[in-house]
């Protein structure tokens, strides 16, 4: 190529020429500059200020109407791509969002027509496949987690159509479109070990050993395949003396059983198309005509013995009547058909000549002329004659046809003749009586035609098989025998059953609609019983629910519950409640337990009493109290809460003063005399206020004198208001008294003014309750009976029932007694009482009717047992009972003794059995001779056949029943048929063996059994040979011993029976049952033989257990402390608590009473809390008056001026009647304690004298500081001239809780459930108490939020209920139960109990053990099991189809499953059910198949393996359980290993699978290799299962190799040395040489050398050189490992000797170091204060 090729031409410069590289880099350079333009150009776009349209979500769908049609709109902004929001202007209008648009408004009745449609999850998808950046993982343990979707849409119900997903979202959030799955890991086929290597295939020349292994666990989840289950090798054990037999005869499967052919049958199948062709017809019938001729003939020349006679006697009957298919017999028998059943229309030729085919002298002539009739026929059948012909021949078989019958006719009147000159023919009558016979026998026959058995033959193949499979000619096989290739069989038959019978009727006989249903039934007979291989029968009974319909159906009974009455009120003692104190525990009252019975009736009766009302009741100078807290026993149990003292001037109203005005000095002065006016106010005898009109009659309190002080006078302070009187009344020794005081407020001036008064004057003292202390009160006593009243006429006595009140019968009277009792003297006469106040002596009440004893009426006969009986002969009896349903109350009659009857029961009969009842066996019925006349070696008259035998029903008695009843009572019917041998003429014929002679006695002697020949076999020398032919067996007998031996456990300690305790106050203790003392328990025994071999216990003369004494515990209640004393109130004002406790003294053990719920603080309290109210005013300050003033700077002209006046203020208890004792001060409000003195200035004479202060005025409410209070004082004596009285007035601001106070309820919390003085248990009332509390928290009285009117809405009491202790009741022992096994060491008998009354409160629980047991007598179990299988083996061939037996023996166990069986003799189990394993089909021969030699086959199908889940670390996952089961190939000649079929395996789910683990194991090193192989977790030994990625190395070859003496291959792959040697290593790091280890020896303590210590060299190859006593005391101190390097402890050790020799060279240094004088400390003198902590003990 030139220049010009090579180079380009320069876009837009034609015709210039470059050269190639100059053009490449201008191409450079032009991208370079392209690239930096549109960096520049991106850089300019980017400093661009950019804006887009934002859009906000879609708002609500609104419109008018539902449905489409509705709008929704949206926000929609300009922001800035920084996100800030700007002006509409900057972002492009032509790109700006919709904010509108059209929707669909949805409405709440749209949820009926949109839902939810969920699409199918689809496959799970591994997230690495989803993301790219999510590794797989590289081992898969658990599986890989995945991720399946589904679709989800809104769609109609209607029709499935789409819609809108935001209209199903209105009513439902959107269901998940997917979610998290795991994708199992794959799990490879897991099989079993080998099997050990199978003997050689031959036993001479080359042949092949198998190994096989079965399939555990099947590949899943894509996981490995299956490996080979067969391993082969080859084996040569010697070889062959001649040439190996390279055929073998193959006998192929028994065909189907089919029926051999009638004569005539026969024919007809030869020339099925003879029908239509006259003349071979005619000519066949022809021929016929002359066999039937000639064996008429035939029949007449037979020899005139006894059998030919008996067989034509049999023919004559047969043509006399119809041919049947069975036997007519007088035993009710099920006789199979033994004949082929013929066709409908059988000639009387065919049934001579069946007659003739039996006798076998004449069976080969009669032969013959079969076969040349046949072959007439066949002649004939190759004929086609034409339609005149075939007319011809239709009018001469019309006319042989008459002439055959002709000639039938005339047979059978001459053999009629023959038999009845022979007098065989009966009478008229007799023939009838023959007939009704058997007619009756046929409809007493328990079958008939539902029995009949077909015997037929079966033929099978033989054919000759090369070793190598190919079939070859028989001619091969000629050197072996053939076998047979036919035998006798049964035909089956399917089940055939009749039509339904109609129902019967129902069993209920009433109607009720709401009550059970009855039940009728339809059957069907069995016509035709399943034979062979038939069909088995479908059900033959029916049963549906019915109720019975009509008019004329009475209605059913109802029956209803009905209950006794209650019994008396049973109080048990609470826990809490015992006190030692309570001597008398019989007058408890409050709750308990009452109990009735409820029995069915078939009506009820229902009353409600009626109750009557109570009556409900209503001055001298009386006082009341009021009940504050209602007792719960009644009014009765509170005292008298009036008191009356008599007075001389009754009155019921007066006034009372309640202040007195100023005092007004008389006429209209400024100061001297004056007077008072009181205020007064009309109050009752209660000191309530009353209208004043009331007071009308009183007189009117008169004004009080008094004095205005002038300014010269003496100034008094007014009088103190009198104190409380000083006693209740006046007496002999007491007198009531009141004081009051005033003081000197200022003195006087000299003269000219008024003196003060003398001390005395300033104290007043006058007389109060001036009545004696006589107080009077009415006492009651309790309402007597109820007794008749006389003052009232009959006629109204009726009045209780006329309201409905069946409980009272008249109106009674009930008197108390009413007395006037003086207090702290007794009864007085009545009128010291106020009469008005008396209470009623007298009130009606309702009479009692006398009540009789009402029992209902006995009720049913408990039943009798079944109408038969299986057992011994037991009476049994019936029992029938009846209630007291009222007791006897007020005299009337009494209850009668008698509640329960009893009688014994009719005996039962015997229950009915059936049985079947097996008759002869008919004679051997050969395979016919046509069938088998080919077979090489056969003869006609014997051979192997069939034999059947007739089977019927019968009861245990013997009588006949129907064949129903023993397919459902009965065990399994007994064969029908046997194979059998007809034996020939040179074969030995013997009877049965006989039984064993009887032993005279264990271990000595023998027993024989015996046989012998039979017919002709006596005379034939081969069966004299009494080697081959045996005649007598004997046997050693039996030497048996036996011993008994303890078997189980020990039963449960169990009491005698009829054991009962009676428990403390008359109570029983659960149920009335001993629940505690000494019982039995039991142990049953065995009896074993010497092989031990478990027999009757009565061989070891043993009743079957042993027993021994046993001592349940009694239990115990849990005791507590009696109550302590009450604790004072815990509040001195308002409302506290008062508590009281008991301690645990012990606790309860062997199922007591359990203790009442402790304190949590120390478990052993109980507290009882009540609450206490302390009245505020319980102890109050009382002050003296003021004394006199001590002037401290005295002005003796004057006395006045500064001063200081006290008084004594003590702390008193406060009463009814006032203060009357002294206390200690602490129990005062200190708060609110008097001054006891003051300072102030006497005023001088002159002075303005001003009263004191009055009491501060009430802040308003609420409190604010804005507010104030105030108080004043009054002038009391004006002053001088040009002097002014000071401020009468103080003010200050009202502060919250200084001296202003905010009020509220405070409400306590609830007592304890306090009961009424001896009540125990049951309602009671709880209470709490009311407090008034200051914004302070201070509890203040009552009076200060009444005044307030603040609200009360609490309950102060509420009912409560104290749970009343209900001890366990417990239901009688039930009957001991069956034996639980029939037999073994495992049967128990059980009885149980019921709870009848579950425990309340602290009674007494129930017992651990409702049930108990004891051991049955031991009994051997027997059972029937199979043999194993013998080897299949194919009879008359090498292989092929062939047969495999097993035997049914009698075996005998514990019953324990871990002991083996044992066999015994037969006749043990001659009471148990003919079944092996509950399957009553006995199998003990099947079919199978014997491989051909050289043939390659697959093995039967392993057992299924056990279900195995898909798990890791013994969590399931979810996948399933699974099973399998596998077949291997065997083969037996090398040559055929090639057309060997494959191995096959099948799995199936399964459920309650095992969670089997796989992990590697690993043998012992072995030089350079180890064994590793894979473990499941149940300790078997499988291929596959475990990972491949963690198997260990089975092979450490090391390289180079290990050649240095004493050297090994580690574990590591390098070279390391024998135990007792360490490693030498070069600078390269590897072994240069192995040296022996210093061996550090400790003697022992028996060592001759303990003294001496030696270090040695020590073989390790050579360890017995050491004494015995020094094993394991030798230790190899190895510093280096296996690779050369230093091992760990090596470090540990000198670090630990490098930190001891720090510490010795510290302890070295601190013990040399001169110690320091010790510096003098200035002690402190001063005490300390002793502290002490309290640990909380008590008796600290």
């Amino acid at each position: 190529m030139g220049r010009a090729g090579r180079a380009g031409a320069w876009p837009g410069a034609p015709g210039l020429v470059l050269d190639r590289s100059l053009v490449l880099s201008w191409s450079t350079l032009v991208w370079i500059l392209a690239v930096i333009t549109g960096l520049e150009a991106e850089t300019a776009t980017e400093t661009k200020a950019t804006y887009i349209w934002q859009t906000g979500p879609w708002g609500r769908c609104m419109g008018r109407e539902c449905g489409p049609g509705g709008s929704q709109s949206r926000a929609v902004w300009c922001a800035h791509s920084e996100g800030w929001t700007t002006l509409h202007t900057n972002c492009d209008q032509s790109q700006r969002p919709n904010n509108q648009q059209q929707c669909f408004r949805v409405c709440d009745w749209h949820k009926e027509l949109y839902d939810w449609q969920l699409g199918a999850w689809n496959q799970c998808v591994p997230i690495s496949m989803r993301n790219s950046g999510v590794q797989r993982p590289a081992i898969c343990t658990r599986g890989e987690e995945g991720i399946q979707t589904r679709e989800v849409g809104c769609v109609q119900k209607a029709d499935g159509e789409p819609a809108e997903d935001a209209i199903c979202e209105y009513f439902e959030p959107k269901p998940r479109l997917e979610q998290a799955c795991l994708i199992p890991c794959p799990r490879d086929c897991v099989v079993s070990e080998f099997s050990p290597w199978t003997t050689c295939s031959k036993s001479c020349g080359l042949g092949l050993q198998n190994r096989i292994r079965s399939v555990l666990a099947p590949p899943l989840f894509g996981g490995s395949a299956c490996p080979n289950l067969t391993e082969f090798q080859t084996c040569h054990l010697s070889v062959c003396a001649g040439e190996e037999s390279l055929y073998s005869l193959r006998v192929g499967p028994w065909g189907p059983c089919s029926v051999p052919l009638l004569r005539q049958a026969r024919q007809a199948g030869k020339a099925p198309r003879d029908a239509d062709k006259p003349g071979r017809r005619d000519r066949a019938s022809k021929d016929g005509n002359k066999e039937d001729s000639k064996l008429t003939k035939d029949i007449d020349r037979l020899p005139k013995n006894r059998d030919r006679q008996g067989r034509k006697e049999k023919l004559a009957k047969d043509e006399a009547k119809p041919p049947k298919a069975t036997e007519v017999l007088t035993e009710s028998e099920i006789i199979p058909n033994e004949d082929v059943q013929p066709t409908e229309q059988t000639s009387e030729s065919d049934k001579v000549e069946k007659e003739v085919e039996k006798r076998p002298k004449e069976g080969g002539k009669l032969k013959n002329k079969k076969d040349k009739s046949k072959r007439k026929l066949a002649k004939l059948a190759n004929r086609n004659p034409d339609r005149a012909s075939r007319q011809a021949d239709k009018a001469k078989r019309k006319a042989k046809k008459a002439k055959n019958k002709e000639k039938r006719e005339k047979m059978r009147e001459r053999v009629q003749e023959r038999l009845r000159d022979k007098g065989k023919v009966k009478d008229p009558e007799t023939t009838e009586l023959i007939k009704k016979k058997r007619t009756r026998n046929r409809q007493n026959r328990p079958g008939g035609k539902s029995w009949a058995l077909q015997i037929g033959y079966q033929t099978r193949e033989v054919n000759c098989v090369h070793k190598s499979g190919m079939v070859e000619a028989l001619s091969f096989c000629a050197d072996s025998s053939l076998p047979m290739t036919f035998q006798a069989c049964v035909m089956s038959k399917d089940c055939e059953v009749t039509e339904w019978s109609e129902w019967s009727a129902c069993s209920r006989e009433c109607y009720d609609p709401n009550g059970p249903k009855g039940e009728r039934t339809r059957s069907r007979k069995v016509t035709q019983f399943p034979v062979g291989h038939g069909a088995d029968c479908p059900e033959v009974e029916e049963r549906e629910d019915c109720a019975p319909q009509g008019d004329k159906v009475p209605p059913c009974i109802v029956y209803s519950w009905k209950t006794t009455e209650w019994t008396e009120c049973r109080v048990d003692v609470l826990l809490s409640q015992q006190d030692r104190r309570r001597g008398n525990q019989t007058g408890l009252c409050g709750g308990g337990v009452q109990s009735r019975e409820a029995y069915c009736v078939q009506s009820s009766a229902e009353t409600t009493p009626n109750l009557g009302s109570l009556r409900s009741k209503e001055g001298f100078k009386l006082r009341k109290r009021r009940i504050v807290n209602d007792p719960t026993g009644g009014m009765g149990n509170c005292p008298h809460l009036v008191e009356a003292i008599p007075c001389e001037d009754p009155s019921c109203y007066d006034w009372l003063v309640v202040k007195l005005d100023e005092c007004v000095p008389d006429n209209e002065k400024a100061c001297g005399p004056g007077t008072q006016n009181p205020q007064v106010q009309c109050v009752n005898s209660d000191g309530e206020f009353v209208e004043r009109q009331l007071c009308r009659d009183a007189i009117l309190p008169m004004p009080a004198i008094c004095e205005v002080p002038c300014p010269k006078d003496c100034a008094l302070s007014p009088w103190t208001a009198w104190t409380l009187c000083s006693h209740t009344c006046s007496g002999k020794s007491t007198e009531g008294k009141q004081t009051r005081a005033r003081s000197i407020l200022a003195y006087n001036a000299g003269e000219g003014g008024i003196q003060c008064p003398n001390m005395s004057s300033l104290q007043e003292v006058r007389s109060c309750n001036d009545h004696p202390c006589t107080v009077y009160h009415w006492q009651t006593g309790p309402w007597g009976q109820c007794i008749e009243d006389s003052s009232i006429p009959a006629g109204n006595s009726s009045a209780g029932r006329a309201r409905g009140d069946d409980n009272s019968c008249s109106i009674g009277m009930q008197t108390r007694k009413v007395i006037c009792v003086r207090v702290n003297v007794g009864q007085v006469p009545p009128k010291k009482c106020p009469e008005s106040l008396r209470p009623d002596t007298v009130r009606p009440c309702l009479l009692p009717c006398k009540r009789d004893c009402m029992v209902t009426p006995y009720s049913d006969w408990s039943p009798c047992p079944s109408a038969c009986q299986t057992g011994g002969n037991v009476k049994r009896k019936q029992s029938r009972k009846r209630l007291v349903i009222q007791h006897p109350a007020n005299g009337g009659q009494d209850c009668p003794e008698l509640l329960t009857q009893e009688r014994e029961c009719d005996a039962p009969s015997v229950c009915q059995g059936y049985r079947w009842k097996t008759h002869k066996w008919r004679r051997c019925q050969l395979v016919p001779w046509t069938v088998r006349q080919d077979s090489p070696g056969a003869q006609e008259t014997c051979g192997p056949g069939l034999q059947v035998r007739a089977v019927s029903c019968r009861k245990q008695d013997g009588g006949q029943a129907d064949v129903e009843a023993c397919l459902k009572h009965s065990s399994p019917m007994s064969a029908l048929t046997q194979p059998c041998q007809v034996p020939c003429q040179d074969d030995c014929q013997l009877s049965a063996w006989s039984k064993f002679s009887s032993c005279s006695a264990d271990c000595v002697g023998v027993r024989t059994r015996k046989r012998m020949l039979v017919g002709k076999s006596k005379k034939r020398e081969q069966c004299k040979n009494h080697q081959v032919y045996p005649l007598s067996e004997t046997q050693y007998c039996p030497c048996n011993k036996y011993n008994a031996q303890p078997v189980g456990n020990w039963s449960d300690c169990i009491l005698p029976e009829g054991g009962r305790v009676e428990g403390q106050l008359g109570m029983k203790v659960q149920g009335d049952i001993r629940e505690c003392g000494q019982g039995y328990r039991y142990q049953a025994m065995g009896c074993y033989d010497q092989d031990n071999r478990m027999v009757e216990t009565s061989r070891c003369n043993s009743h079957g257990y042993i027993e021994e004494a046993c001592i349940i515990p009694c239990p115990s209640d849990c005791k507590l402390s009696e109550w302590s004393n009450w604790s004072r109130c815990s509040k001195s004002c308002g409302s506290g608590v008062k508590v009281r406790s008991k301690w645990l003294r012990e606790k309860p053990y062997n199922g007591g009473r359990p203790c009442p719920k402790l304190d949590h603080v120390n478990q052993a309290q109980v507290y009882e809390v009540v609450p206490c109210l302390s009245d505020c005013g319980q102890y109050v300050w009382v002050s003296e008056p003021w004394s006199i003033w001590k002037v401290s700077t005295v002005d003796l002209k004057d006395n006045c001026g500064e001063g200081v006046q006290t008084r004594k203020v003590r702390c008193m208890l406060n009463t009814i009647d006032g203060p009357l004792e002294q206390v200690e001060d602490y129990l005062c409000d200190p708060e609110e304690m008097p001054l006891g003195a003051r300072n102030s200035r006497l005023p001088c004479p002159e002075d303005c004298v001003l009263s004191d202060w009055s009491d501060w005025s009430p802040c308003p409410l609420p409190c604010n500081s804005s507010s104030s209070r105030q108080r004043s004082a009054l002038p009391l004596r004006q002053p001088g001239e040009g002097k002014q009285c000071p401020p009468t007035t103080e003010t200050e601001p009202c502060k919250l809780n200084a001296n202003c106070f905010h009020y509220s309820y405070n409400i306590t919390d609830w007592s304890t459930c306090q009961l009424s003085d001896r009540a125990v248990c049951g309602n009671g009332i709880k209470t709490r108490m009311l407090d008034c509390v200051r914004s302070d928290s201070k509890s203040v009285d009552l009076k200060f939020c009444k005044e307030l009117g603040l609200e009360r809405k609490w309950a102060m009491n509420a009912s409560c209920v104290v749970e009343c202790p209900v001890n366990c009741q417990l239901s009688e022992w039930s009957p001991w139960s069956q034996c639980t096994h029939k037999c073994g060491l495992a049967g128990k008998l059980w009885r149980r109990r019921t709870v009848v009354q579950v425990p309340q409160g602290d009674g007494r629980p129930c017992p651990a053990q409702m049930e108990q047991w004891k051991p049955c007598p031991v009994k051997p179990c027997y059972s029937w099991r199979y043999s194993a299988w013998s080897p299949c083996k194919a009879e008359g061939a090498v292989c092929g189809e062939g047969l495999r037996f097993r035997n049914v023996s009698c075996f005998v166990s514990d019953g324990s499953g871990q002991q083996e069986l044992s066999p015994v003799d037969e006749e043990l189990c001659g009471d148990v059910d003919f079944a092996v394993d509950g399957d009553a089909n006995v199998t003990l021969e099947e079919g199978c198949t014997v491989p051909c030699p050289g043939e390659c086959y697959l093995t039967d199908w392993t057992l299924w393996s056990p279900c195995q889940l898909s798990c890791v670390g013994g969590d399931d996952l979810g996948f399933g359980s699974v099973q399998v089961r596998s077949r291997a190939v065997v083969a037996q000649d090398p040559e055929n290993l090639l057309q060997c079929p494959e191995q096959e395996h099948e799995a199936r789910p399964c459920t309650e699978g095992l969670c089997l683990e796989y992990k590697w194991r690993a043998g012992p090193w072995r030089g350079s290799s180890r064994l590793v192989w894979c473990q499941r977790s149940d300790g078997l030994n499988v291929t596959g299962g475990c990972p491949l990625t963690s198997e260990p190395i089975s092979d450490r070859s090391c390289d180079p190799p290990c050649t240095k003496a004493r050297s090994v291959c580690t574990e590591a792959g390098v070279c390391g040395c024998e135990d007792g040697y360490t490693e030498v290593m070069t600078s390269d790091g590897l072994l240069d040489q192995c040296t022996v280890i210093p061996v550090l020896e400790i003697p022992t303590a028996g060592d001759n050398k303990a003294d001496v210590k030696t270090i040695r060299a020590f073989n390790p190859t050579q360890p017995a050189a050491s004494s015995p006593g020094r094993a394991g005391r030798t230790w190899f101190l190895q510093p280096f490992g296996p690779d050369g390097k230093i091992k760990t402890w090596v470090y540990g050790v000198a670090a630990g000797a490098f930190v001891l020799l720090v510490f010795i060279i510290s302890m070295t240094y601190l013990a040399c170091k001169k110690p320091k004088k010790p510096q003098r400390r200035q002690m402190n003198n001063r005490l300390k204060p002793l502290t002490l902590a309290y640990d909380g003990d008590a008796d600290m």
